[in-house]
């Protein structure tokens, strides 16, 4: 049933089925798979984990799984709040869904999305393997009032492929 979910997910993908949201631009190309394992991402060097094993469990812990569900939710990656004087930047989004991959990148403005954004372990023993528990730590990081306007961002599934995107201020400003 979930290989149907997914097939089904990219297939509309895949058709125009599922529209792109306003003010948010697609890599030219799609993913990019890297071959070896310990292998430098292409965009920025960085040595990534081995791809792991691509089981669909139910569980949501494999790109396989998770992939089709962040493609089709890509307008919803990252989010801005204005709170106390500040911009707060949200990828809590991303964060639910880190059992399928193996780092974040962001970039702020123009630059390229090089930044890791640490997020907590997967609890794969656990009933909700995605939970998000935050002990120690917030779902956010913060910058100047006003000055985020634009984000650029890179997410490395499990199985070392990539995708980016790139959002306009306007388009994730929360009310």
């Amino acid at each position: 049933m979930l290989e149907l979910i997914a097939f089904a997910l990219l297939s509309m993908t895949g058709f125009g089925l599922v529209q792109q949201a306003p003010g948010v631009a697609l890599a030219p190309g799609g993913a990019q798979a890297t071959e070896t394992a310990e292998a430098p991402s292409p965009a920025t060097g960085t040595p990534l984990p081995p791809p792991e094993e691509q089981v669909a469990t139910g569980r949501f812990l494999t790109a396989l799984e998770v992939r089709p569900i962040l493609s089709a939710t890509r307008a919803n990656w990252v989010a801005v709040r204005e709170f106390n004087g500040q911009d707060l930047v949200y990828l809590t989004h991303l964060e639910s869904w880190r059992c399928g991959l193996h780092a974040v990148f962001y970039g702020l403005n123009g630059a390229p999305p090089d930044t890791r954004w640490e997020m907590e372990p997967c609890y794969p023993d656990s009933a909700q393997p995605n939970a998000i528990k935050a002990e120690g730590r917030v779902p956010y990081f913060q910058q100047p009032l006003g000055s985020v306007q634009q984000i650029s961002l890179r997410v490395v599934y499990d199985d070392n492929s990539e995708e980016t995107a790139e959002f306009d201020r306007q388009s994730v400003l929360l009310p």
